[in-house]
């Protein structure tokens, strides 16, 4: 029994050492296992983290309608961030816009009316995934699409033309036309002192304080497509131009003493002697600043279109020549062989400054739309709706023509 014991216990002993060193190995085998699972799990797919779009809110939304031109374009992210944001028309034309210090991007100026309008969006979500968006509306369709002109733009004009914006219908209300007065611009070479005004609500001018020094070259920027003027009336499209100033012409008519004389650069070119319309409230010359509003060496002056119908006292259609333009009323300065008789002793027009033919013609071949006809010497006053009538307010007067006082 005890010699059995003892083999047992060797026995025991054996396994218990092997166990021992079983766990031992089995210790070790632990701490492989740990790297080797490291090992099997790189060797598996890992799984990609999902990305996170941005969320992005755009206004007018995809697909709106009779959006008014006026309206601003915004772009906003809720989520993630706005990076970039290109707007354009159907024609290409980019709406300008910027992203602001939050991160919200809004258009800068006007949009066309009846126009599609495309908005490109890029954005990051807040892990920096890219996302990109599209959306589309159109701008109202009007009932009249307002139009306007840069007038006499390009060309060499005298010391008195301002800057003309004229409109073919009426800017219908006060703060219609300060709109509009908000964004045009004037820019001259050299720098001058100048101001908008209106003349009538159709006719929206820039004159300097002073006339032009020749040779100023005059910019004009009218971006105003999308301005409303009227109930259903919107503005097209922009309009850009200027010109140059020429010399400084400026004719000076006494009609009490029925002379005209004509200076260029400050140096008398001419005295001519002339005759200016008879006395009446309807035919005598109007005193004031007129400018040459336009050049045709022939026309058929027609009363009835002052007012004088045929068969009325007053009346008549003759045909004259070398004429130059100072009022819509009617006034030019033109040749009138008729007359010559009268010419610098009596006025015996209908309100025009009347000269020999060859004075009619080379005050025609000096003359330029722009220039200076100062008149003195008669009881009726010159409008300024009645003609180019700027110079006829001092600057400070001017200045309160402006809709934005």
């Amino acid at each position: 029994m005890p010699k059995t014991t003892g083999a047992l216990s060797r026995r025991a002993l054996g396994i218990a050492a092997a166990s021992g060193l079983l766990a031992a190995c089995s210790t070790e085998g632990s701490s492989s296992s740990t790297t080797g699972k490291g090992a099997t799990d790189a060797a598996r797919p890992s799984s990609t983290p999902t990305p996170t779009p941005a969320v992005v809110v755009i206004s007018p939304a995809d697909a709106t309608a009779d959006v008014l031109p006026t309206t601003p374009v915004t772009v906003t992210a809720t989520s993630g961030t706005v990076t970039a944001v290109v707007v354009k028309d159907e024609d290409g034309h980019e709406l300008p816009g910027a992203l602001d210090a939050a991160g919200a991007w809004t258009s800068s100026r006007f949009m066309r009316p009846a126009a599609q309008y495309t908005v490109e969006v890029t954005a990051a979500g807040s892990d920096g995934a890219p996302s990109q968006f599209s959306s589309r509306f159109t701008t109202l369709t009007p009932g009249v699409i307002a139009t306007y002109g840069l007038v006499y733009s390009g060309a060499v004009v005298g010391i008195g033309m301002p800057v003309s914006i004229q409109f073919d219908t009426a800017v219908t209300t006060k703060e219609m036309r300060a709109q509009v007065e908000k964004l045009v611009s004037v820019t001259t070479e050299p720098a001058l002192e100048g101001a908008w005004g209106w003349l009538d609500n159709r006719q929206l001018m820039w004159r300097p304080k002073d006339f032009w020094a020749p040779g100023t070259k005059v910019t004009v920027n009218a971006p105003l497509a999308g301005v409303q003027t009227g109930e259903n009336k919107w503005v097209g499209k922009d309009q850009s131009g200027g010109f140059t100033i020429g010399d400084a012409m400026v004719s000076h008519i006494d009609v009490a003493n029925h002379v005209m004389t004509v200076t260029r650069n400050g140096e008398t070119l001419r005295t001519i002697p002339v005759s200016n319309g008879r006395p009446g409230p309807q035919t005598e010359t109007r005193s004031g600043t007129k400018v040459i509003i336009e050049r045709q060496s022939k026309i058929t002056m027609d009363s009835t279109t002052i007012g004088i119908p045929e068969g009325s006292p007053g009346y008549y259609k003759v045909d004259t020549k070398w004429n130059l333009r100072v009022t819509w009323t009617g006034e030019f300065l033109h040749s009138a062989p008729w007359s010559v008789d009268a010419q610098g002793s009596s006025n015996v027009s209908h309100g025009c400054t009347n000269m020999s033919p060859s004075n009619a013609e080379w005050m025609f071949n000096n003359s330029k739309v722009g220039d200076v006809v100062q008149v003195t010497g008669s009881g009726r006053t010159f409008l300024p709706t009645e003609g180019i009538g700027v110079w006829q307010y001092s600057f400070d007067d001017w200045k309160r023509q402006s809709a934005l006082v």
